[in-house]
């Protein structure tokens, strides 16, 4: 019999329906991806499997099979046994699948007790040998600590540990690694492969990253609009997909190995949207601005503007010759205070020039976040400083704009999309409410939404539109840089590359920089002309994109390249075996690094005795 068994499951909700006559077989020790765009009813499926519709008012109708258990008639204790016991669910979320009160080890130990009848001092055993199984550095003290005590990477692996507890034949793993830097969502990758490896369990992974569904299953199964696309090995759908659906999202996945491809703007549109109109581009005077006589004759050579030209007093005279809009000079921002004190960046300096974009890549607390905010003022540096075309700025800056990560918590729930985008126009002192009303449908068009849509509310959007509203709103301050924090980090593929190519159009057409931030390196080499890479607060290597991504001289760098997904399962599986060799050699560097220790110890105690 197979493990998971699902003929002709209907789900609907209301008059929508998400999943339509969908079938599927997993076997015991095999790995499924369920893989598609938001809304194509994946997750939708893997609640399915665990009767999570159960009095939600939804309609279910086919058949469900798993570990031998009829979902659809089960009665609640036979469900309760299969959740947790038979067939365990990690959901995208750890801190919303974490009780925030109880230690992690508690809450792992809770589970067991429920299924087992263990004791409790058995339970506490369990919850430290999951978390060690895991990765969990120092289980037994760190079972201890709660939720927020663990980065997002190591809440992951304790969602993985609460998983495991009851030893579980399968394990439904919803977007496990959206929100993770590519090197943790290799570890959690890897972690998965070891486990099924080790136990014989099977998994089904739902996700929209085709890269993560090459580095982790058999079989995958395209969805689009609840209905099964595609299916079949992870190397023909991969490497051959006979669906142009599948192509579609192949085609739109962003690889590391492909240059940046986008039009140039043309030399009218450069002209028209230079942040300093008085004359200077990119540090060379437009000829007409000469006979206008708004750079001064004698500080002209050939076209260019020397470094002691006065430009009317509008452009600071280091920035004029490289088209500089935004520096920033050994910026260093540290939280906490005394002892406990650290720097969350730590001596940055950098440059953000006319029309390019920066990308800003590194792990989870490499600073990259911070920075952003200090370039937008919404942090003040602890030591360094912020220039805006040479000047330097204190406070927030209006012509720095920000696009955050989480469109949800950046957008006022109780307020309409068109009230939050007429913010900046208010916050400058416009009060026609007919101009503001205006502008701000003009740009809601502008981001590919509707004017008619100034009055719906952010629950009214999915997740790339509400991003567009946060481009809005950034655009309505009339900025020359925009930041954008993890912009796209959350939102599958196609979406993805939609706001991508949205803001690539802006930025042609007005002429803005970018500071785009982010953990996904393949996103970063499709959209900058630059990169910086950050570790633990220091820059640890910047230049052209190019010259990083195809010739990257720092070891870190080199690590954040070798962790990204391949789209290959054969190149995958190559990686996946260097790393555990990595993983090995490290460990014993470690374990031989401590027994040293310990011999010096006790050669230092035999001294002392003697």
């Amino acid at each position: 019999m197979s493990l998971v068994q699902v003929s002709d499951l209907t789900v609907d909700f209301g008059d929508l329906r998400a999943v339509d006559g969908l079938s599927l077989r997993l076997e015991q020790g095999a790995a499924l991806a369920l893989v598609g765009e938001s809304g194509s009813g994946k997750s939708t499926v893997a609640s399915a499997l665990l009767g999570l519709h159960r009095g939600t008012g939804a309609r279910v109708s086919g058949s469900v099979e798993v570990a031998g258990t009829d979902v659809a008639r089960a009665p609640e204790d036979a469900l309760r046994r299969l959740r947790g016991g038979k067939a365990a669910m990690v959901f995208q979320d750890p801190l919303s699948s974490l009780d925030p009160y109880y230690a992690i080890g508690d809450q792992i130990a809770e589970v067991y007790r429920v299924h087992t009848r263990a004791s409790r001092r058995a339970a506490r055993a369990r919850a430290v040998d999951v978390l060690d199984r895991v990765g969990i550095a120092d289980a037994r003290r760190r079972s201890r600590s709660r939720p927020h005590e663990f980065s997002g990477g190591m809440r992951q692996r304790a969602l993985i540990a609460m998983a495991l507890a009851c030893e579980p034949e399968l394990l439904i793993a919803d977007e496990p690694t959206t929100a993770l830097d590519v090197t943790v969502q290799a570890q959690i990758l890897d972690l998965l492969h070891t486990l099924r490896e080790e136990t014989g369990m099977g998994l089904l992974l739902v996700t929209h990253d085709v890269g993560v569904a090459a580095e982790s299953v058999d079989d995958v199964l395209v969805m689009r609009h609840g209905r099964v696309v595609e299916h079949g090995s992870v190397g023909a759908v991969l490497g051959a997909p006979s669906e142009a659906y599948t192509r579609e999202l192949l085609g739109a996945v962003p690889r590391v190995d492909a240059p940046r491809a986008l039009p140039e703007a043309s030399q009218e549109a450069v002209l028209e949207s230079a942040v300093v109109e008085e004359g200077v581009v990119e540090g060379h005077v437009v000829e007409e601005a000469v006979v206008e006589g708004v750079v001064h004759g004698e500080a002209v050579v050939e076209g260019v503007v020397h470094e002691e030209a006065v430009v009317e007093g509008v452009v600071h005279e280091e920035a004029i010759e490289e088209g500089v809009v935004l520096e920033a000079v050994g910026l260093r921002r540290e939280f906490g205070r005394g002892k406990r004190a650290f720097a969350a960046v730590d001596g940055v300096s950098l440059t953000i020039r006319r029309g390019e974009t920066l990308g800003v890549v590194g792990e989870s607390g490499s600073g990259k976040t911070t920075l952003g905010r200090m370039l937008v003022g919404l942090l003040e540096p602890t030591a360094g400083e912020v220039r805006d075309i040479g000047h330097a700025r204190v406070g927030v800056n209006p012509a720095v704009q920000m696009v955050f990560q989480d469109p949800v918590s950046s957008l006022n729930p109780r307020r309409s999309v068109g009230e939050s985008i007429a913010d900046p126009l208010r916050a400058r002192g416009e009060r026609d409410e007919g101009r503001i009303r205006g502008r701000v449908r003009a740009l809601l068009e502008r981001v590919g939404l509707e004017a008619a849509h100034y009055d719906r509310y952010p629950h009214e959007f999915s997740g790339g539109q509400r991003q567009r509203v946060g481009i809005a709103r950034a655009l309505a301050a009339d900025p020359h840089v925009i930041v954008c924090d993890e912009p796209v980090s959350a939102l599958d593929v196609t979406t993805q590359a939609q706001v991508v190519a949205l803001l690539g159009e802006l930025q042609r057409e007005l002429g803005l920089a970018l500071v785009f931030v982010a953990h996904d390196l393949a996103v970063v080499r499709q959209v900058s002309d630059r990169v910086a890479v950050m570790r633990r607060g220091r820059l640890v290597e910047s230049g052209p994109a190019d010259e990083v991504y195809g010739n990257p001289q720092d070891p870190y760098t080199q690590q954040l390249l070798a962790a990204v997904p391949a789209l290959d399962p054969e190149i995958a599986a190559r990686r996946r075996a260097a790393r555990r060799r990595a993983a090995a050699q490290e460990s014993a560097r470690h374990e031989s690094a401590r027994r040293d220790a310990d011999l010096r110890d006790a050669d230092r105690r035999e001294s002392a005795v003697t």
